[in-house]
């Protein structure tokens, strides 16, 4: 890892993080409002991984994961996502360690498979491929393929054919459109 990313503590996040997450997410994501999905997820879903990188005493990356499952399918998985780092600490290592660690976390907890929906160039560092056997909740809009992708951890079976159920907070049309 390089000097910033050996200067970033990364710990779960605390209900004490709220007021820098409601700073970040808009600067990481100045067209979208992912604040109320972050929020419900932290208030409403149990065993989410929220993990939090920490410089200088302020949140500068943030990483959700959400336990979800495969329907007619046993095996833990989860939801990558939203991954956000302060535009001044992009491309410095700080979404790839927030990932490896969740990846790392969720592996040691037993999860099976790792979906997400993002730039492909990003998650394939990470092992992820495009997903083919496993939907989300809903359709993707064609100029989005090979957004939707997967990572069996360890030596998991990939789950599927079928659709991943997830929590209430992300079956919401809009976030599965541009």
């Amino acid at each position: 890892m390089g000097t910033l990313t050996s200067r970033i503590t990364l710990r779960d996040s605390r209900p004490d993080d709220w007021a820098d997450l409601a700073t970040l997410y808009p600067q990481a994501f100045p067209e979208e409002d992912l604040l109320p999905l972050v929020q419900a997820l932290l208030a409403q879903v149990p065993d989410v991984l929220s993990l939090v990188g920490i410089l200088d005493a302020r949140v500068v990356g943030h990483g959700l994961f959400t336990p979800c499952r495969v329907i007619g399918h046993s095996g833990e998985a989860a939801l990558q996502g939203p991954l956000a780092v302060a535009p001044a600490y992009q491309q410095q290592g700080v979404g790839t360690a927030l990932v490896q660690t969740g990846l790392q976390r969720l592996a040691a907890g037993g999860v099976r498979q790792v979906f997400v929906l993002g730039d492909p160039a990003y998650y394939r560092r990470f092992g992820f491929r495009p997903e083919t056997a496993v939907v989300p909740p809903y359709p993707l809009p064609a100029e989005w393929t090979g957004t939707w992708q997967s990572l069996p951890l360890g030596d998991a079976a990939p789950l599927g054919p079928g659709s991943l159920a997830l929590p209430g907070a992300w079956l919401q049309p809009a976030l599965w459109a541009p």
